[in-house]
Protein backbone atom coordinates (compact mmCIF):
# COMPACT_ATOMS: atom_id res chain seq x y z
CA UNK A 1 0.00 0.00 0.00
CA UNK A 2 1.26 2.92 -1.10
CA UNK A 3 1.29 5.70 2.00
CA UNK A 4 0.49 9.28 2.02
CA UNK A 5 3.63 12.10 2.45
CA UNK A 6 1.35 13.90 4.93
CA UNK A 7 2.90 17.87 6.55
CA UNK A 8 1.19 19.60 9.25
CA UNK A 9 1.29 23.24 9.71
CA UNK A 10 0.57 24.85 12.87
CA UNK A 11 2.23 22.49 15.81
CA UNK A 12 0.16 23.97 19.02
CA UNK A 13 -1.85 21.77 21.08
CA UNK A 14 -4.11 20.49 18.84
CA UNK A 15 -1.75 20.35 15.45
CA UNK A 16 -0.01 17.45 17.76
CA UNK A 17 -3.26 15.57 18.15
CA UNK A 18 -2.91 16.02 14.46
CA UNK A 19 0.31 14.66 13.99
CA UNK A 20 -1.06 11.65 16.64
CA UNK A 21 -3.52 10.73 14.82
CA UNK A 22 -2.26 10.32 11.18
CA UNK A 23 0.95 8.42 12.63
CA UNK A 24 -1.29 5.83 13.64
CA UNK A 25 -2.95 6.08 10.25
CA UNK A 26 -1.32 2.82 8.17
CA UNK A 27 -1.73 4.72 4.85
CA UNK A 28 -0.23 7.64 5.88
CA UNK A 29 3.33 8.61 5.96
CA UNK A 30 4.07 11.92 8.72
CA UNK A 31 6.21 13.53 6.30
CA UNK A 32 7.13 17.23 6.74
CA UNK A 33 6.06 19.44 10.29
CA UNK A 34 5.66 23.20 9.98
CA UNK A 35 5.78 25.69 12.94
CA UNK A 36 7.23 29.26 13.25
CA UNK A 37 8.95 28.14 17.24
CA UNK A 38 12.29 26.33 16.19
CA UNK A 39 11.95 24.62 19.35
CA UNK A 40 8.93 23.61 19.41
CA UNK A 41 9.67 22.45 15.80
CA UNK A 42 12.39 20.62 16.96
CA UNK A 43 10.35 18.96 20.32
CA UNK A 44 7.43 17.66 17.39
CA UNK A 45 9.79 16.25 15.18
CA UNK A 46 11.64 14.15 17.91
CA UNK A 47 8.55 12.89 19.28
CA UNK A 48 7.20 12.09 15.78
CA UNK A 49 10.63 11.20 13.71
CA UNK A 50 10.14 13.66 11.60
CA UNK A 51 13.33 15.00 10.07
CA UNK A 52 11.62 17.83 7.65
CA UNK A 53 11.17 20.30 9.53
CA UNK A 54 10.46 23.86 8.60
CA UNK A 55 9.65 27.02 9.87
CA UNK A 56 8.46 29.23 6.37
CA UNK A 57 5.37 26.90 4.92
CA UNK A 58 6.19 28.10 1.57
CA UNK A 59 9.50 25.98 2.22
CA UNK A 60 7.45 23.26 3.08
CA UNK A 61 5.48 23.30 0.31
CA UNK A 62 7.96 23.79 -2.21
CA UNK A 63 8.91 19.94 -1.78
CA UNK A 64 7.55 17.96 -4.71
CA UNK A 65 6.87 14.89 -2.31
CA UNK A 66 4.77 15.95 -0.09
CA UNK A 67 0.83 15.76 -1.53
CA UNK A 68 -1.38 16.51 1.80
CA UNK A 69 -1.35 18.72 4.49
CA UNK A 70 -3.09 19.33 7.61
CA UNK A 71 -3.38 23.37 8.67
CA UNK A 72 -3.94 24.19 12.17
CA UNK A 73 -2.86 27.41 12.61
CA UNK A 74 -5.08 29.72 14.25
CA UNK A 75 -8.61 30.88 12.59
CA UNK A 76 -7.44 34.28 11.48
CA UNK A 77 -4.41 32.66 9.98
CA UNK A 78 -5.97 30.08 7.99
CA UNK A 79 -6.62 31.89 4.29
CA UNK A 80 -2.82 32.31 3.26
CA UNK A 81 -1.29 28.67 4.22
CA UNK A 82 -4.20 27.03 2.97
CA UNK A 83 -4.38 28.86 -0.55
CA UNK A 84 -1.06 28.17 -0.41
CA UNK A 85 -1.01 24.75 -0.62
CA UNK A 86 -4.38 24.61 -3.18
CA UNK A 87 -1.93 26.52 -5.31
CA UNK A 88 0.90 24.37 -4.82
CA UNK A 89 -1.22 21.47 -5.40
CA UNK A 90 -1.49 19.63 -2.60
CA UNK A 91 -4.11 18.28 -0.60
CA UNK A 92 -5.71 19.89 2.16
CA UNK A 93 -7.36 19.75 5.43
CA UNK A 94 -8.46 22.59 7.20
CA UNK A 95 -9.49 22.66 10.76
CA UNK A 96 -12.32 24.66 11.99
CA UNK A 97 -13.46 27.40 11.78
CA UNK A 98 -12.87 27.75 7.82
CA UNK A 99 -11.47 31.69 8.40
CA UNK A 100 -12.14 34.79 10.74
CA UNK A 101 -14.05 36.40 7.77
CA UNK A 102 -16.82 36.06 5.26
CA UNK A 103 -14.11 36.96 2.77
CA UNK A 104 -11.44 34.79 3.76
CA UNK A 105 -13.83 32.05 3.41
CA UNK A 106 -15.44 32.68 0.22
CA UNK A 107 -11.36 32.54 -1.04
CA UNK A 108 -10.79 29.63 0.12
CA UNK A 109 -14.08 28.16 -1.24
CA UNK A 110 -13.31 29.66 -4.48
CA UNK A 111 -9.89 28.09 -4.79
CA UNK A 112 -10.96 24.47 -3.09
CA UNK A 113 -13.46 24.12 -6.03
CA UNK A 114 -11.64 25.26 -8.36
CA UNK A 115 -8.75 22.63 -7.89
CA UNK A 116 -9.19 18.82 -8.29
CA UNK A 117 -7.29 18.34 -4.87
CA UNK A 118 -9.37 17.00 -1.82
CA UNK A 119 -9.75 20.01 0.30
CA UNK A 120 -11.85 19.66 3.62
CA UNK A 121 -12.40 21.33 6.74
CA UNK A 122 -12.33 19.59 10.13
CA UNK A 123 -15.87 19.36 11.12
CA UNK A 124 -15.04 16.49 13.75
CA UNK A 125 -18.58 16.69 15.09
CA UNK A 126 -19.72 14.84 12.03
CA UNK A 127 -17.88 12.22 12.49
CA UNK A 128 -18.83 11.52 16.13
CA UNK A 129 -21.13 8.17 15.54
CA UNK A 130 -23.94 9.53 17.87
CA UNK A 131 -24.47 12.82 15.36
CA UNK A 132 -24.16 10.47 12.43
CA UNK A 133 -26.66 8.42 13.89
CA UNK A 134 -29.13 11.34 14.15
CA UNK A 135 -28.54 12.65 10.68
CA UNK A 136 -29.31 9.23 9.50
CA UNK A 137 -32.35 9.66 11.70
CA UNK A 138 -33.61 12.76 10.27
CA UNK A 139 -32.48 12.20 6.60
CA UNK A 140 -35.03 8.43 7.16
CA UNK A 141 -38.05 10.75 8.46
CA UNK A 142 -38.15 9.61 11.69
CA UNK A 143 -38.81 13.02 13.60
CA UNK A 144 -40.80 14.83 10.34
CA UNK A 145 -39.50 18.77 9.80
CA UNK A 146 -37.57 19.87 12.05
CA UNK A 147 -39.04 22.77 13.74
CA UNK A 148 -36.84 23.38 16.90
CA UNK A 149 -32.46 22.55 17.77
CA UNK A 150 -30.69 23.50 20.74
CA UNK A 151 -27.44 22.54 21.53
CA UNK A 152 -25.11 23.06 24.36
CA UNK A 153 -21.53 22.91 24.31
CA UNK A 154 -19.65 24.86 27.38
CA UNK A 155 -16.11 24.05 28.78
CA UNK A 156 -14.38 25.25 32.08
CA UNK A 157 -12.02 27.87 32.98
CA UNK A 158 -8.53 26.32 32.76
CA UNK A 159 -9.71 25.48 29.15
CA UNK A 160 -10.41 28.45 27.84
CA UNK A 161 -8.15 30.86 29.79
CA UNK A 162 -5.44 31.23 27.05
CA UNK A 163 -7.94 30.76 24.53
CA UNK A 164 -10.60 33.55 25.09
CA UNK A 165 -7.34 36.32 23.77
CA UNK A 166 -8.29 34.55 20.40
CA UNK A 167 -11.01 33.14 19.37
CA UNK A 168 -14.82 33.35 21.06
CA UNK A 169 -16.98 31.19 22.16
CA UNK A 170 -19.80 31.94 19.27
CA UNK A 171 -17.27 30.71 16.89
CA UNK A 172 -14.69 29.23 18.63
CA UNK A 173 -17.37 25.85 20.01
CA UNK A 174 -21.12 27.38 18.55
CA UNK A 175 -19.70 26.76 14.81
CA UNK A 176 -19.64 23.10 15.70
CA UNK A 177 -23.44 23.41 16.36
CA UNK A 178 -24.33 25.49 13.77
CA UNK A 179 -22.46 23.41 11.43
CA UNK A 180 -25.14 20.55 12.72
CA UNK A 181 -28.03 22.08 12.41
CA UNK A 182 -27.61 23.19 9.11
CA UNK A 183 -26.52 19.56 8.35
CA UNK A 184 -29.11 18.25 10.15
CA UNK A 185 -32.03 20.32 8.65
CA UNK A 186 -30.71 21.35 5.00
CA UNK A 187 -32.33 25.12 6.23
CA UNK A 188 -30.59 28.58 5.73
CA UNK A 189 -29.81 30.61 9.02
CA UNK A 190 -31.88 34.27 7.67
CA UNK A 191 -31.51 35.76 10.99
CA UNK A 192 -29.64 35.09 14.49
CA UNK A 193 -29.59 37.23 17.42
CA UNK A 194 -27.23 36.72 20.32
CA UNK A 195 -25.64 37.69 23.61
CA UNK A 196 -22.77 37.97 25.55
CA UNK A 197 -21.16 38.09 29.07
CA UNK A 198 -17.58 38.96 29.68
CA UNK A 199 -16.38 37.79 33.52
CA UNK A 200 -12.44 37.84 32.89
CA UNK A 201 -12.36 40.88 31.20
CA UNK A 202 -10.48 39.27 28.25
CA UNK A 203 -10.46 39.83 24.37
CA UNK A 204 -13.49 37.92 24.08
CA UNK A 205 -16.29 37.51 26.27
CA UNK A 206 -16.78 34.38 28.54
CA UNK A 207 -20.32 32.72 27.07
CA UNK A 208 -22.52 33.54 24.25
CA UNK A 209 -26.03 32.37 24.15
CA UNK A 210 -27.85 32.56 19.95
CA UNK A 211 -31.04 32.70 18.48
CA UNK A 212 -31.30 31.33 14.98
CA UNK A 213 -34.13 31.81 12.42
CA UNK A 214 -34.24 29.51 9.81
CA UNK A 215 -35.35 30.02 6.22
CA UNK A 216 -38.24 27.36 6.96
CA UNK A 217 -39.10 29.52 10.11
CA UNK A 218 -37.58 26.98 12.27
CA UNK A 219 -35.55 28.30 15.39
CA UNK A 220 -32.10 26.90 16.52
CA UNK A 221 -30.65 28.21 20.06
CA UNK A 222 -26.57 27.76 21.32
CA UNK A 223 -25.42 27.62 24.74
CA UNK A 224 -21.83 28.28 24.74
CA UNK A 225 -20.30 28.56 28.71
CA UNK A 226 -16.45 28.90 28.46
CA UNK A 227 -16.87 30.12 31.77
CA UNK A 228 -17.28 26.69 33.99
CA UNK A 229 -15.95 25.95 37.31
CA UNK A 230 -12.45 24.48 37.05
CA UNK A 231 -13.55 21.49 39.26
CA UNK A 232 -16.28 20.03 36.66
CA UNK A 233 -15.41 16.71 36.16
CA UNK A 234 -15.61 16.82 32.47
CA UNK A 235 -13.66 19.23 29.77
CA UNK A 236 -16.89 19.49 27.24
CA UNK A 237 -20.32 19.70 28.65
CA UNK A 238 -21.70 19.18 25.18
CA UNK A 239 -25.63 17.86 24.53
CA UNK A 240 -28.44 18.44 21.79
CA UNK A 241 -31.95 18.36 21.12
CA UNK A 242 -33.70 18.16 17.89
CA UNK A 243 -37.51 18.20 17.65
CA UNK A 244 -39.26 17.83 14.51
CA UNK A 245 -43.01 17.57 14.05
CA UNK A 246 -43.41 13.60 14.34
CA UNK A 247 -40.85 12.74 17.20
CA UNK A 248 -36.77 14.26 18.15
CA UNK A 249 -34.06 13.36 18.65
CA UNK A 250 -31.70 13.66 22.08
CA UNK A 251 -27.93 13.36 22.19
CA UNK A 252 -26.68 13.09 25.74
CA UNK A 253 -22.41 13.80 24.73
CA UNK A 254 -21.40 14.27 28.06
CA UNK A 255 -20.38 11.81 31.12
CA UNK A 256 -20.41 9.55 33.06
CA UNK A 257 -19.72 7.36 30.09
CA UNK A 258 -16.46 6.68 31.68
CA UNK A 259 -15.96 8.33 35.24
CA UNK A 260 -12.70 7.84 37.39
CA UNK A 261 -12.40 8.47 40.91
CA UNK A 262 -8.94 9.42 42.41
CA UNK A 263 -7.31 11.50 45.34
CA UNK A 264 -8.48 15.03 43.49
CA UNK A 265 -12.06 13.77 43.19
CA UNK A 266 -14.09 12.73 40.54
CA UNK A 267 -13.07 12.88 36.30
CA UNK A 268 -15.12 11.94 33.09
CA UNK A 269 -11.88 11.83 30.64
CA UNK A 270 -12.86 12.09 27.15
CA UNK A 271 -13.94 8.83 25.04
CA UNK A 272 -14.81 10.07 21.96
CA UNK A 273 -13.11 12.78 20.01
CA UNK A 274 -9.60 12.08 20.84
CA UNK A 275 -8.97 9.59 23.67
CA UNK A 276 -5.92 6.79 23.12
CA UNK A 277 -6.65 3.68 22.61
CA UNK A 278 -3.68 0.72 22.54
CA UNK A 279 -1.04 3.65 22.46
CA UNK A 280 -2.98 4.89 19.20
CA UNK A 281 -4.78 8.58 19.16
CA UNK A 282 -8.42 7.60 18.28
CA UNK A 283 -11.63 8.96 18.21
CA UNK A 284 -13.94 11.36 16.20
CA UNK A 285 -10.20 13.08 14.87
CA UNK A 286 -8.84 10.02 13.90
CA UNK A 287 -11.96 9.14 11.92
CA UNK A 288 -12.31 12.12 10.08
CA UNK A 289 -8.13 12.29 9.35
CA UNK A 290 -8.93 8.85 8.09
CA UNK A 291 -11.53 9.35 5.91
CA UNK A 292 -9.59 12.38 4.21
CA UNK A 293 -6.55 10.03 3.47
CA UNK A 294 -9.01 7.46 1.86
CA UNK A 295 -10.26 10.95 -0.37
CA UNK A 296 -7.37 11.45 -1.00
CA UNK A 297 -5.80 7.51 -2.04
CA UNK A 298 -8.94 6.96 -4.00
CA UNK A 299 -8.83 10.48 -5.82
CA UNK A 300 -11.74 11.35 -4.80
CA UNK A 301 -13.35 15.19 -3.43
CA UNK A 302 -14.97 14.68 0.23
CA UNK A 303 -18.21 14.63 0.37
CA UNK A 304 -19.26 14.41 3.51
CA UNK A 305 -18.61 17.85 4.44
CA UNK A 306 -18.17 20.40 1.37
CA UNK A 307 -15.97 24.04 1.69
CA UNK A 308 -19.92 26.17 1.16
CA UNK A 309 -21.02 23.83 4.56
CA UNK A 310 -18.35 24.59 6.21
CA UNK A 311 -18.27 29.09 4.96
CA UNK A 312 -22.26 28.98 5.77
CA UNK A 313 -21.56 27.63 9.53
CA UNK A 314 -18.74 30.72 10.08
CA UNK A 315 -21.02 33.18 8.35
CA UNK A 316 -23.78 32.65 10.64
CA UNK A 317 -21.68 32.72 14.07
CA UNK A 318 -20.09 35.80 12.67
CA UNK A 319 -23.62 37.17 12.51
CA UNK A 320 -24.20 36.38 15.99
CA UNK A 321 -21.22 38.06 16.99
CA UNK A 322 -22.21 40.71 15.37
CA UNK A 323 -25.41 40.49 17.52
CA UNK A 324 -23.61 40.39 20.19
CA UNK A 325 -21.65 43.82 19.21
CA UNK A 326 -24.78 45.80 18.02
CA UNK A 327 -27.54 44.27 20.83
CA UNK A 328 -29.31 44.48 16.62
CA UNK A 329 -31.11 41.29 15.39
CA UNK A 330 -28.65 40.33 12.10
CA UNK A 331 -30.23 39.37 8.80
CA UNK A 332 -27.64 37.22 6.60
CA UNK A 333 -27.44 37.89 2.87
CA UNK A 334 -29.34 35.08 0.52
CA UNK A 335 -27.50 32.52 -0.33
CA UNK A 336 -24.58 33.30 2.37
Amino acid sequence: MERIKYGVIGLGWFGEKHCEALSGLPNVELHSLCTRTESRLAEVGQTFGVSRLYTDYHQMLADPELQAVSVVTMWDQHRAPALAALQAGKHVFLEKPMASTAADCDAIVAAAEATDKAFMVGHICRFNPRYAAAKQAIAEGKIGRIISMYARRNIPCWVTEGVLTKIGPIIGDGVHDTDLMLWYSGFQVQTAYAQTVDLRGLKYPDLGWTMYRFDSGAIGVLENVWCLPDSTAFQIDERMEIIGTAGSIHIQEVHPSLSICDKDGWKSPDTTYWPELHGIRAGALREELAYFARCVSDGKKPSIITPRESAAAVKACLAAEESARTGQIVTLAEGA
